[in-house]
């Protein structure tokens, strides 16, 4: 699994970012938010029971990465045209403010060490990505156990920091000097 320090690796996949007629997919690679804070996480399958909740849950604090200058983007090894059906048929994945990425050909989880060698599909990681490429934070979960977005978005804002964050440290708490 890539980790803490390295590379974010080159990717181009079709994304669902909308349910209008006509206006349902893009195309995202690394360019695509360049500059900006990138928030990746993945599922392993659409229509399951858990990845429902962490991904609404994701959609939930999009303004509070966005005001992070952040990018959030979820995606698994279904297709496209998956993701939207379950987009549509979902109602708590209706209105999702990112993308959903479709990384059919298990390319870029395989390229990220996050291909569950049993399974066939995607770990439940999330990663934080710097504006430079590199990864900062890297957080795999059981596939039958659900991530907190809240900790993500207290990483991230431990990571914007540059400095030392404790246990538990929020955004406007006090840092430790060195």
């Amino acid at each position: 699994m890539l980790g803490v320090g390295e590379k974010f690796p080159n990717f181009s996949l079709t994304a669902v970012v909308s349910l209008e007629k006509g206006k349902e997919f893009t195309t995202i690679n690394n360019a695509s938010y360049e500059g900006k804070w990138k928030v990746f996480f993945f599922w392993p399958k659409d229509f399951t029971f858990v990845c429902p909740t962490e991904i609404a849950g994701f959609g939930k604090h999009d303004k509070e990465f966005k005001d992070r200058d952040a990018q959030l983007l979820g995606g698994s090894i279904d297709s496209e045209f998956v993701h939207l059906a379950w987009r549509k048929d979902h109602a708590d994945l209706k209105n999702l403010p990112f993308p959903m990425l479709s990384d059919l050909k298990r390319d870029l989880t395989s390229e990220l060490g996050i291909l569950d060698p049993n399974a066939g599909v995607a770990q439940r990681a999330a990663y934080i990505v710097d504006p430079q490429g590199v990864i900062r934070f890297a957080y795999v979960t059981d596939l039958s156990v659900g991530r907190e977005p809240k900790e993500v978005l207290r990483v991230l804002d431990a990571l914007q920091t540059d400095e030392l964050c404790p246990c538990g440290w929020h955004k406007g708490e006090e840092t430790l000097h060195v």
